[in-house]
């Protein structure tokens, strides 16, 4: 399986598909160079079917970062990501609408 990112704007990536140990640095890699520009970043969760906890990571890390600037926002979490945020605790940590 694959994942795809499209950058909405220099804010907001939009994932599709899954993140996993395989498309965690294709992540990484867009958020570092997001990051470069933008206070504040917005990932788009309405197509991402499945995370795993190298992606936990990455959404952690990104979370770290952008603690001390505007801030990590995750919108449109599907019912499967919700639960593995609930069930890890990341849905105390992170900002989710």
């Amino acid at each position: 399986m694959s994942l795809k990112i499209e950058k909405r704007n220099n804010e907001t990536l939009a994932l599709i598909g899954r993140l996993d140990t395989v498309t965690a640095p294709e992540l990484e890699t867009e958020i570092s160079a997001a990051l470069s520009s933008a206070e504040s970043l917005v990932l788009d969760m309405e197509k991402l079917d499945y995370i795993s906890s190298a992606g936990l990571r990455v959404i952690l890390k990104t979370q770290k970062v952008l603690a001390h600037k505007a801030g990590l926002k995750l919108i449109h979490v599907s019912n499967d990501v919700r639960e593995v945020f609930d069930i890890t605790g990341f849905s105390d940590i992170l900002t989710i609408e």
